[in-house]
């Protein structure tokens, strides 16, 4: 029997949009999800801003436009389209140069029939601010350079200050707005997850997601537990540059990055490093594969394994042969827990669950467990 390249995994997603998507690529390759958005996207189409900011775009079309996201491009042509502008909001972008951040903005783009001048080389904002800081701000009759910046839903956005401040003209396109869930349950019961250690790795599509999730865990006490859990073996996935650059200014130290920010390659880049923790021993001539919460023994039916009986497989698995005493798995798998006697009873259940195999799970008088090779 084969396992698919995630079972055994749980992967906690906290994106409200495109999560059935993600959510199917993780269970395709067989691992296991849990949802609790972390934060709410909500659509500008019938605020003034937008039609506003729109309707002087097409009276005065800018020399330069700046696309931050797919989302918000193709809502700004949708919103449009609802205005009756889109045909001349298209002409009035056509006739400026276009700067895309990302793939994902760039296909947009492209998709809505816009010649791409430059795309920055790894999604940053920043890398959109150098790259003007680098050009004239004024035309040579001395008027500024006028930029439309389509924004992400952030609260601030770096763009609206810098390039003032650098001397552009600048009009601002608000698309849509980026919010804590109206229902933080789900968004709380995941934080807790990660907080326990009960899934193996956590996944952010967007750094204002990263800022929310911390927003919550910190509201719920659990945010100093979230740092340490992600130190000591959560994954941290992260979508792209800025996503992981947010992480890492939390204290979410080294989040798989995938080297193309999309979906796809992210859930790829959490399946090799997930896969870097699958073992395989040989327990007498027989394989143990374990995998995540399975085990499998031989070319036998895989079996689930309870969080207790994994930490507990796990130590032992670290060095084969060694004696582990009770008081050190108590103190490796429990906290809070003085009792030897559980450490007893999950040993037990655990040799149950692998079958003959379990007798490798050898109980040495006085001194512990130890995981048996021969």
């Amino acid at each position: 029997m084969t396992l698919g390249s995630l079972s055994g995994y749980t992967v906690a997603i906290t994106a409200d949009r495109r999560h059935e998507e993600q959510a199917e690529l993780i269970e395709r390759r067989g691992g296991t999800v849990l949802s609790g958005p972390v934060i709410r996207t909500l659509p500008l189409a019938d605020e003034a801003g937008l039609r506003l900011a729109t309707e002087r775009i097409v009276a005065q079309p800018p020399d330069i436009v700046v696309l931050c996201t797919a989302l918000g491009v193709r809502g700004w042509i949708s919103a449009a389209e609802s205005l009756d502008l889109d045909t001349d909001l298209l002409d009035a972008l056509s006739g400026a140069e276009v700067l895309v951040r990302g793939p994902k903005a760039a296909g947009a783009a492209l998709t809505a029939g816009l010649k791409i001048g430059w795309q920055t080389p790894g999604a940053t904002y920043a890398e959109l601010v150098e790259h003007l800081r680098q050009r004239s701000s004024r035309h040579p009759d001395g008027r500024p350079v006028r930029v439309a910046v389509q924004r992400d839903g952030a609260v601030s956005a770096p763009l609206l200050t810098d390039l003032p401040a650098l001397g552009y003209d600048v009009v601002e396109v608000p698309v849509y707005q980026w919010h804590l869930p109206a229902d933080r349950g789900p968004a709380e019961r995941l934080v807790t997850a990660v907080a326990e250690g009960t899934v193996d790795a956590v996944t952010f599509t967007s750094a204002h997601a990263v800022t929310n999730f911390a927003t919550i865990a910190a509201e719920a006490d659990r945010w100093e537990q979230v740092v340490k859990a992600c130190t000591d073996g959560v994954a941290v996935a992260a979508v792209g540059p800025v996503t992981a650059g947010r992480a890492r200014s939390l204290g979410l130290v080294d989040p798989v990055e995938p080297c193309h920010a999309r979906l796809g390659a992210m859930v790829q880049a959490l399946v090799v490093s997930l896969s870097a923790r699958s073992a395989v021993l040989d327990l007498g001539g027989t394989p143990l594969l374990i995998q995540g919460r399975l085990v499998m023994v031989g070319n036998d039916e895989p079996v689930s394994l309870t969080d207790r009986e994994r930490a507990v497989l796990e130590t032992l698995t670290r060095r084969p042969g060694v004696v582990v005493s009770k008081r050190a798995l108590l103190h490796e798998v429990w906290t809070g827990e003085s009792d030897d006697h559980v450490v007893e009873v999950t040993v037990g259940r655990l040799r149950r669950r692998l079958g003959p195999a379990g007798a490798h799970i050898e109980t040495v008088m006085r001194r512990g467990y130890r995981l048996s090779t021969t």
